[in-house]
């Protein structure tokens, strides 16, 4: 299985309340008719992402199929037509970016019913493989951060091999999705020697400052 993982911000002069209203309640109703949808969950940047400014995004899409084929065979089809259609109304277009990706559950368990979801976006570490960076992030780094206790849930995304094909450089080289029964717990994460030890570990293989929203989770098709 593959997820489509798609980040943006809302269309300028929207305020926040109406972008993710318009988001939650309408904008489903023209994606769930995509064929080959096998679940789709919305993740709204929490309000108090935006008390010291504009976040990095408004929140993220994240679209799962069977295998690309199911994703190409979309092209051109009136259902996928819609849904670029119903962006414009409140989606930057231009803000949008989008990455195919492999899950990999590094610490498995529910998402907490009501929790929070920090989402980062990770970029390798400038002159390592990307061989190597996903698996060092996968089998070295990812067990440092399940080891912290209040993390409920701890999936990383990895952007498809096929995306480096031919020299490309993919936006993002994938994104880490951490679940936490709230925003305080969130806080005595950052508190605990198990964190000091994860953002220790970061130079070794991604970017410094890689960018990150906190957001609510919104489970559409599941």
């Amino acid at each position: 299985m593959v997820k489509a993982v798609s980040f943006f911000k809302r269309r300028s002069g929207m305020s926040v309340e109406a972008f993710q209203a318009y988001w939650l309640t309408r904008h489903p109703d023209v994606v769930v008719r995509l064929p080959g949808i096998r679940r789709y969950v919305q993740s709204h940047t929490l309000p108090g992402g935006y008390r010291k400014g504009e976040p990095a995004y408004d929140g993220i899409a994240e679209i799962w199929f069977d295998d690309t084929g199911a994703m190409r065979a979309l092209a051109g089809t009136p259902a996928y037509a819609a849904v670029e259609a119903d962006e414009a109304r409140f989606i930057e277009r231009a803000t949008m970016g989008l990455i195919i990706t492999e899950e990999h559950v590094i610490k498995g368990g529910s998402a907490p019913a009501g929790g929070v979801k920090n989402v980062e976006f990770v970029t390798h570490r400038p002159g390592m493989a990307i061989d190597a960076f996903q698996r060092y992030w996968r089998e070295v780094h990812g067990l440092l951060a399940a080891r912290i206790p209040v993390v409920r849930r701890y999936v990383q995304s990895h952007t498809r091999r096929s995306a480096y094909a031919s020299g490309r450089a993919p936006v993002y080289d994938g994104v880490a999705l951490t679940w936490f029964d709230d925003t305080e717990a969130m806080r005595a994460s950052a508190r605990s020697p198990e964190y000091a030890r994860v953002r220790a570990d970061e130079p070794n293989f991604i970017t410094a400052g890689p960018p990150f929203i906190i957001t609510r989770e919104h489970v559409i098709v599941g």
